[in-house]
């Protein structure tokens, strides 16, 4: 069995919990004012949404929207 690597992907809440804070990268499966991805620090999280700051503002995405959620890092 190999690791999850450095841009682990997030699928439960327990990943979610422990990568607070962290900047993660999210893949929607439907655009949001013509955007698909977006990057931001994970601030919290509910059964309905996922919320990241971005630029000092709190961006909520609805979890049904979300294709996929990732570890970001700075290569």
């Amino acid at each position: 069995m190999s690791s999850p690597g450095i841009e682990k992907i997030l699928r439960k809440d327990k990943h979610l919990k422990s990568n607070l804070g962290k900047e993660v990268s999210i893949s929607l499966f439907k655009s949001i004012d013509n955007v698909k991805q977006l990057e931001g620090s994970l601030n919290k999280f509910d059964s309905d949404n996922i919320y990241i700051e971005k630029n000092n503002e709190i961006i909520s995405l609805d979890r049904k929207n979300i294709a996929l959620i990732k570890i970001k890092f700075e290569w």
